[in-house]
């Protein structure tokens, strides 16, 4: 079973907890996965997220991810995604660092600007299908009748 964690401010502890179990429930339901997610200003930096690995790199299980506190629901919904897709290929290996070079499929993401980088590339793609998913699925099970409006 997996574990989440949030702390912060300037977001819905709800829908982070939901979509965050959502995504664990769906894509990994048997690992046993440890998520911290911490929100607070990231402007200073010009992005939204990050997603980090906590502990060991063979075989990651324990993961931070950092969200720009105070963003409309939907882009805070889609940066989630984007970085649990991050979360999600490190957990299968397609991300993993090799002798001291981040690797996308065994190739250093160094080689391309960070809008080329083939993980970025795919995870801009997820992030969109993934809100689509979610939502289908929010409304399906009739989710949203009892539990949260977005």
């Amino acid at each position: 079973m997996s574990s989440i964690y949030t702390s912060g401010y300037g977001y819905s502890k709800i829908i982070c907890e939901d979509v965050t179990s959502w995504f664990l429930n769906e894509y990994f339901p048997r690992h046993k996965i440890d998520v911290d997610i911490i929100h607070k200003g990231l402007k200073r930096d010009k992005v939204v997220g990050y997603c980090s690995v906590i502990g060991s790199w063979h075989r990651p299980r324990h993961f931070l991810i950092e969200l720009q506190a105070h963003i409309s629901k939907e882009l805070y919904i889609k940066t989630l995604f984007h970085e649990l897709t991050h979360l999600a290929q490190w957990v299968d290996g397609s991300l993993r660092f090799r002798y001291g070079k981040m690797c996308y499929s065994q190739e250093p993401v160094e080689n391309y600007d960070y809008w080329d980088q083939p993980h970025e590339i795919e995870a801009r793609e997820s992030e969109e299908i993934l809100y689509s998913l979610y939502f289908r699925s929010m409304i399906t099970n009739n989710y949203f009748s009892n539990r949260l409006t977005l």
